[in-house]
């Protein structure tokens, strides 16, 4: 679904990224982790086209994402929920939602989505900045699946979370992988969240993936070591 090869990608003269080559499928979730300051959010902006590749190849089915805008990839399939939500604070929960109607070409909120996250419609006229932390990242997601994604990247939706919603939101995550129609990338730095919901696990390291591995045959220790780097 989604295959990343000899990604390179630099702010100016520095690089941040040094050759990533990371691939996932329909019903996969690939975990990528590593401390603040590795890399991860510029990965997740470079796969948007927010930030631009100075080399190497991202495509999706099969289709070279280079030469894309961000709402061309969006078009395509790709849906991003950044870490910070940003989501719409003076617009309510059903018009937040609505924004990702348009590349959908839905004209109605999708009753699978409230179902996902009830409490979204109980909220639906309530204004997104009076949302708890919480509530508004599930919002983010929401807005996110309006899209229709094939292949949904979520960037520490766990951040700054409380413990109940963040089971929510691993519930939702889960439900989505069952459906087996879209491939996840999860960035995330709660090594627990991340190893309950991985089917491969990638830990970055300056800019370079240290240490990868499938669920079948992950070593705890190494993951361990490789995220304490």
């Amino acid at each position: 679904m989604l295959a990343i090869s000899d990604l390179h990608v630099a702010y100016g003269q520095s690089e941040v990224l040094h050759g990533l080559n990371i691939s996932v499928a329909p019903s996969e979730i690939v975990a990528i982790m590593g401390r603040n300051g590795m890399g991860k959010t510029t990965l997740m902006k470079s796969l948007m086209g927010i930030v631009p590749a100075k080399s190497g190849s991202v495509t999706m089915e099969g289709t070279e994402l280079g030469p894309l805008k961000s709402y061309e990839r969006v078009a395509k399939g790709l849906a991003y929920v950044p870490q910070g939500r940003m989501i719409f604070s003076t617009m309510t929960v059903k018009e937040n939602i609505e924004t990702g109607l348009v590349a959908s070409g839905e004209t109605e909120v999708p009753g699978d989505i409230y179902e996902l996250f009830p409490v979204l419609l109980e909220m639906k006229d309530r204004r997104g900045g009076n949302l708890s932390g919480g509530q508004q990242q599930q919002l983010a997601i929401a807005r996110a699946l309006a899209t229709k994604p094939k292949v949904l990247l979520l960037d520490e939706p766990t951040e700054g979370i409380q413990p109940s919603i963040i089971k929510d939101i691993g519930r939702a995550i889960d439900y989505l992988r069952s459906l087996g129609k879209i491939a996840i990338v999860l960035v995330e730095q709660y090594l627990d969240f991340a190893r309950e919901l991985g089917d491969h696990f990638a830990v970055m390291d300056r800019g370079a993936v240290v240490y990868s591995c499938d669920r079948e045959n992950i070593d705890e220790a190494a993951l361990k070591r490789a995220m304490a780097i």
